[in-house]
C-alpha cells in the first residue's frame, strides 16, 4: 500500500483545481478575444463623413448609411 499524507493528498487536490480552473479561464478568454477580432472585420469607417458602422456582407465596397458614399473595405490592424 502506498502511503500518503493527508497534507500532501490536499495539496495536490488543491493545485490540480486551481490548473484546472486556469486552463478554463484562459480557453474562454482566448474564445472572447477571438470572436472580438472577428465583430472587428465587419465594422467600417465612412471616409467622407467619418460614421462607423456595421457592414455584415463581405462586399468589396459597401455604402454608408448616414452619406450614402461607397467605401472600400480596408483591413485594420489587429489590436
Amino acid at each position: 500500500m502506498i502511503r500518503i499524507s493527508l497534507t500532501w493528498l490536499l495539496t495536490s487536490y488543491l493545485l490540480a483545481f486551481v490548473v484546472l480552473v486556469v486552463g478554463l479561464w484562459l480557453a474562454i478568454e482566448w474564445r472572447r478575444q477571438a470572436r472580438r477580432r472577428k465583430a472587428r472585420k465587419k465594422v467600417l469607417q465612412c471616409q467622407t463623413c467619418g460614421l462607423e458602422f456595421l457592414d455584415p456582407s463581405n462586399d468589396l465596397l459597401c455604402r454608408c448609411p448616414r452619406c450614402g458614399s461607397l467605401n472600400e473595405r480596408i483591413q485594420r490592424l489587429a489590436l
